[in-house]
């Protein structure tokens, strides 16, 4: 486990200076996809795997003042140029792993997370980490700014069937780590799965 939180360390560490200006379009695709999570006045929301905050000021917008806003990252300079872009205005940033949160259960009423899953160690166990400081009836935003070919062509790659994200895959993941898929939408221009914390 340690090797594989390496590599993600290294591979973010070496793009985090330049990271958004490689995707300096994204913004309004994250604020759609923070629109699609039911978020209210004083609600308590994780960025898991934050990377630069990108979402971060959207979700702020969404809870308002009184809400919490946390971004977790496990990459120190990712968390560097959300901190240089002034996104840590917007919420408390934390260095940590989403496989071990420095968090209460049921803590949260949400959780959005960015390309988050395909840097998973251990997938089924991390996504049950994420339920666990999550409220009964609370949300998950799997998002991606582009969908999954999309995503591969940008890779040189094919989309596969093992491809965790595919909803014949995702679907029971979610269910075994303690969410239930409500939608899932997987565009040339978007990838969203929404869930719900099951009880």
């Amino acid at each position: 486990m340690a090797d594989d939180h390496t590599h993600v360390q290294d591979f973010f560490t070496a793009r985090a200076a330049d990271w958004d200006s490689r995707f300096p379009d994204d913004g309004p695709a994250y604020a759609a996809a923070v629109d699609s999570l039911v978020l209210g006045p004083g609600d308590a929301v994780l960025d898991a795997g934050c990377g630069t905050g990108r979402a971060l000021p959207a979700l702020r917008a969404a809870v308002g003042p009184r809400g919490t806003v946390l971004g977790v990252d496990l990459t120190a300079a990712m968390l560097g140029s959300a901190v240089r872009a002034g996104r840590d205005r917007s919420g408390e940033l934390l260095l940590a792993d989403v496989a071990r949160l420095p968090l209460r259960s049921q803590s949260l009423d949400a959780v959005f997370a960015a390309g988050l899953i395909s840097h998973l160690s251990h997938p089924g166990p991390d996504l049950a980490e994420l339920a666990r400081v999550v409220r009964p009836g609370g949300q998950l935003a799997l998002f991606h700014p582009i969908g999954r070919a999309a995503l591969a062509a940008r890779h040189g790659r094919r989309i596969t069937d093992d491809d965790l994200r595919a909803e014949h895959n995702l679907r029971p993941l979610l269910a075994r780590s303690g969410w239930r898929l409500d939608a899932y939408t997987d565009e040339d221009d978007r990838f969203l799965a929404l869930a719900v914390r099951t009880l």
